[in-house]
């Protein structure tokens, strides 16, 4: 029976996989019934309503996904319960294949009618942990094989804040965007902010809050996040 999963979940994008030999069997039947389940409401309550959808497309309960039209996705995407994506922006959301965002993620690519944000780009084999926050402003792209852990935020935008006579609300913002390469590790409750590339093979310390680019197989962490050490120094 385990060997009939594996098969499948590999055919589904996941390279290597292999359950771990404490799950029973009748663990992987409640697994499998909760996915099913996932798998249908996507299909009939989301999949047609897309701009784009490859492959298959589980969406957990209580989503709430708004502008369907504005998202593209790749094969075997997998939404959990509670997520919220708000799409409403110029160039949409874009997620590739195998992809996992888990519950109570908010995506949130416009604020304000009057100003829409650019859009969202999320490579393949990217996890996306619980209750991570990507706001949406500028354009934001994400590359593949990228963790978030839990709690991790990512803003695009910075509110200008020069007039002492203006409240700062009402003061013009930017919207540099930023960019996440491959191979990075986002730690839990690490911070993001607009304007930062983040290098490929980097990690991000827990906690940490990033205001600056970060080089390539690099370690960096604290408030404000510093290099520790660069990881081909191992």
């Amino acid at each position: 029976m385990k060997k009939y999963f594996n098969f499948l979940i590999r055919r589904m994008g996941k390279e290597g996989y292999k359950i771990d030999d404490a799950v029973s069997v009748f663990d992987l039947f409640l697994i499998f019934r909760e996915k099913f389940i996932a798998f249908l409401r996507a299909l009939f309550f989301y999949k047609p309503f897309l701009r784009k959808s490859k492959g298959l497309l589980f969406v957990g309960k209580n989503c709430k996904i708004t502008h369907k039209h504005k998202i593209s996705l790749g094969a075997t995407v997998n939404i959990e319960d509670c997520v919220e994506i708000n799409a409403l922006s110029r160039q949409g959301v874009e997620i590739g294949n195998n992809v996992t965002i888990k519950k109570n993620t908010i995506i949130d690519c416009t604020g304000v009618l009057r100003d829409l944000g650019e859009g969202l780009k999320i490579g393949n084999n990217v996890g996306i942990s619980q209750s991570c926050f990507i706001q949406v402003r500028g354009m934001v792209e994400i590359g593949s094989y990228v963790i978030f852990g839990p709690n991790v935020s990512i803003f695009s935008e910075n509110h200008g804040f020069e007039s002492l006579d203006i409240p700062i609300m009402n003061q013009p913002s930017t919207k540099k965007g930023l960019v996440i390469e491959d191979n990075v590790w986002l730690g839990a409750g690490s911070t993001v902010l607009d304007g930062v590339r983040i290098g490929k093979g980097s990690i991000i310390a827990a906690g940490s809050l990033v205001n600056k680019d970060v080089a390539p197989y690099s370690i960096v962490g604290g408030v404000p996040a510093k290099l520790i050490k660069f990881r081909t120094q191992e």
